[in-house]
């Protein structure tokens, strides 16, 4: 039986473990408000600029661009992978991972086996899981969500697209969490090049009915100044680059709200432990005092 001093420890121990989740909580609670404000501004606009895009590709020739259309020259996959630079944060990493394997055994097995499927993973954990299987990982962006920029979307929309262009891949996915609520999150794994004929839609996308267009708007013919294929041509690459941002704000709310959903269960857990400790050193306690009371009379009566 543990001694009346290890248990005092022990509580010690626990309470201060549950100072930490609890600051830890408050933190995230606070990076979560921040990075929802990033987010709900994002997502109308990332959508935006894909519809314009969809708009102006009826107007050009989609064949004339080398980003709209599949070669089929190259047997190469380039997944972008993102997630969390540090875990306590739940499933959050882990589930995620789970999809990105997922998607590598059931689609890309092929291209795995034969040494044609390359990675860029944004974030730590993703990196160092992958990097310890033998997997090809470009760029190294661990630490990317220590100091968020826009600058890490664009190197890796760069590579992706400095990849796609070298004919060293043909596909490029985007697998990331998206933020639904503060409980829960998407796994998305979303097309990215070619760009795809029909703007993809994410599950939140869907519920907020952004792709829900009307028809005579549709049906409206505009006017280009420049021309429908320099607007497309400098459109593009900001589309790209807005995508990947897209995905970068997504996962870092997401983190923070599965971060904050954790250090809130840890703390309460922590609460309940305490509870059990402080009643096993009440009873041992208790038992040490009728020890000590039943040695005293069983003295007295040897005196007697």
């Amino acid at each position: 039986m543990a001694s009346l001093r290890d248990i005092r420890n022990r509580i010690s121990s626990v309470r201060n473990t549950q100072q930490v989740t609890r600051a830890m909580k408050m933190v995230s609670a606070a990076k979560l408000r921040k990075a929802q404000e990033g987010i709900f501004h994002t997502r109308p606009y990332a959508f935006k600029v894909g519809e314009i895009i969809s708009h102006l590709k009826r107007h050009v020739d989609p064949s004339s661009h080398p980003l709209f259309s599949m070669e089929d020259v190259s047997e190469g996959v380039c997944l972008i992978i993102v997630t969390a630079d540090r875990g306590l944060a739940g499933g959050f990493n882990s589930n995620l991972i789970k999809v990105a394997e997922k998607v590598i055994e059931e689609r890309f097995s092929t291209e795995r086996d034969n040494g044609h499927l390359y990675l860029i993973c944004v974030g730590r954990k993703g990196h160092e899981h992958f990097a310890h299987r033998d997997y090809q990982i470009l760029g190294d962006h661990r630490g990317a969500f220590d100091k968020l920029s826009f600058s890490t979307a664009s190197e890796v929309a760069k590579e992706a697209v400095d990849g796609y262009n070298a004919l060293k891949w043909d596909q490029v996915f985007l697998i990331f969490n998206e933020f639904k609520n503060t409980i829960s999150q998407n796994r998305v794994v979303e097309p990215f090049l070619p760009i795809p004929s029909h703007q993809f839609l994410t599950p939140v996308m869907e519920d907020q009915g952004l792709g829900e267009t009307e028809e005579p708007k549709a049906a409206v013919d505009y006017l280009f100044e420049p021309d429908a294929e320099k607007l497309l041509n400098e459109l593009v690459p900001r589309y790209l680059n807005y995508q990947v941002w897209r995905a970068l704000l997504e996962s870092n709310a997401a983190e923070q709200g599965a971060r904050m959903v954790a250090m809130d269960s840890a703390t309460n857990n922590a609460e309940d432990l305490l509870k059990d400790l402080k009643l096993k050193y009440n009873r041992a306690r208790q038992d040490a005092i009728t020890k000590e009371l039943i040695e005293i009379t069983s003295g007295a009566d040897a005196l007697g």
